[in-house]
């Protein structure tokens, strides 16, 4: 099993799948696999989010982690687990949510914003906390931040452009939380191809930033 700790340090992305659908993820998770990702979140605001990840965890690829995000609740959080979550991510900085991951025995990143979300989601045992909205602030925003809080790992998430990747890790980012920029209509039906090749690009532009 690979680890998050160990996905992100190969490779400093989550790609976020998210649609009116989960029928497409264990494709478009393959495909983001296939071209260098290692790590993916299955959304739980998806209609049959839980079957789709319970049914891709039973045969994960080597090299993969999967975790599940938009997790609101520490019943939300239960359920994802036993699908076969390895991690979970959640849009806010909730603590019962941290509490339930930590009693299950999973990383949890939480979303937070402010310096003082930041520094309580890792106090109560965040793994890493997600900086949500990026885009919001942007890498100067991550730097920022990074100033009076230099050992809690961020993973900005939300709005960030492929192109912009590179700033945010000079920035100090950990690593990122890539949703649409990254996936596009992939889970929707859209050309699997494209998305390997813009995953493969985007592997390629992150390797090249010193961390």
């Amino acid at each position: 099993m690979t680890t998050l700790p160990y996905a992100l340090a190969a490779v400093p992305v989550v790609a976020i799948l998210r649609s009116t659908s989960a029928d497409r993820f264990p494709q478009v998770a393959d495909a983001l696999r296939q071209a260098g990702v290692r790590a993916v979140e299955f959304t739980l605001t998806t209609p049959g989010v839980l079957d789709a990840l319970r049914e891709y965890a039973q045969g994960l690829p080597d090299g993969l982690t999967l975790g599940a995000g938009t997790v609101t609740t520490p019943r939300e959080a239960e359920a994802a687990v036993a699908a076969g979550a390895e991690y979970l991510i959640t849009p806010a900085t909730q603590l019962d949510v941290i509490a339930e991951a930590r009693r299950l025995g999973v990383p949890v990143l939480p979303g937070a914003l402010t310096p003082t979300e930041i520094l309580t989601a890792w106090q109560a045992g965040a793994a890493m906390v997600k900086l949500f909205p990026a885009s919001v602030g942007g890498p100067e925003y991550v730097r920022a931040v990074r100033a009076p809080l230099p050992d809690i790992p961020l993973v900005p998430t939300g709005g960030i452009r492929l192109e912009d990747a590179p700033a945010y890790l000079r920035a100090g980012a950990t690593a990122l939380g890539m949703g649409s920029p990254l996936v596009g209509d992939a889970c929707e039906g859209g050309d699997l191809g494209a998305l390997a090749e813009r995953t493969a690009r985007l592997v390629d532009v992150v390797a090249g930033v010193p961390r």
